[in-house]
């Protein structure tokens, strides 16, 4: 899978966030959980870990739950249950470690990428906190549409600090032409939610160039799914001290 090919599938994972933001949040449960699992499915090839069943089930069960404990938090704060599913993969990383028959080979590259992997797949959870903020559903498809805006700017053949500025400002250009139609979001607040996106679209897109494990096509549909999974979290983030 070429880098056009997973900024476009990037984009089009983006504007179904949006989509199920639209729609409702059981949608967009349902959309972040699929995130976390692709994540999950992927993440073990695109950091070539060794134990790559097990690692699998540790972010799965990291990722997804921690989606589903958003999801049926009552009240404020949202993300208040998600450290503890967070920190419950992590035992169970080394959980897994200790079931190995393999001779535990590479034992810290093992841990320390199903660590990073539950976070990854578990920063999906914060579209749906973003649905839960007092922005709503615009907070949601503002930082969907820049995310969109970006990606597709990535695909562009430009190279390097040419691409990373077109994506960052087309982030920004997502970002407050999505405010315009949502009445929630402020445009100075849809730019600076853009310009967030935007870097971490170019960030992502410059760091995922470096990885020589993307030709595995698991490993490059992971990548191409990480930024839409770790944009939930940032969204949430920004959008909260932007909008309160």
């Amino acid at each position: 899978m070429d880098v056009s090919t997973r900024a476009v599938l990037t984009a089009v994972l983006a504007a179904a966030v949006a989509g199920a933001g639209v729609l409702g949040a059981p949608y967009l449960a349902g959309t972040s959980v699929a995130l976390a699992l692709i994540v999950a499915w992927g993440w073990p090839a695109l950091l070539r870990l060794p134990a790559r069943l097990g690692a699998f089930v540790v972010i799965a069960l990291g990722g997804a739950g921690g989606v589903l404990a958003v999801a049926v938090t009552p009240g404020a704060p949202v993300l208040r249950n998600l450290p503890v599913v967070v920190a419950f993969a992590v035992l169970l990383a080394f959980a897994a470690e200790l079931a190995r028959t393999d001779g535990r080979r590479r034992l810290v590259d093992s841990v320390s990428g199903s660590v990073s992997g539950v976070l990854v797949a578990a920063a999906a959870a914060g579209w749906v906190a973003a649905l839960r903020s007092p922005a709503e559903i615009g907070l949601v498809v503002t930082g969907a549409v820049a995310l969109f805006f970006a990606a597709i700017a990535s695909a562009l053949p430009f190279g390097g600090w040419t691409s990373a500025g077109v994506t960052v400002f087309a982030g920004v250009v997502g970002g407050v032409g999505g405010s315009l139609v949502m009445p929630d979001v402020p445009p100075l607040a849809g730019g600076v939610l853009g310009l967030a996106v935007g870097l971490l679209a170019a960030v992502m897109h410059v760091l995922f160039l470096r990885v020589p494990a993307l030709s595995a096509r698991t490993a490059a549909l992971a990548a191409a799914v990480v930024p839409v999974s770790v944009s939930g979290t940032l969204v949430y983030v920004v959008g909260r001290v932007l909008l309160g």
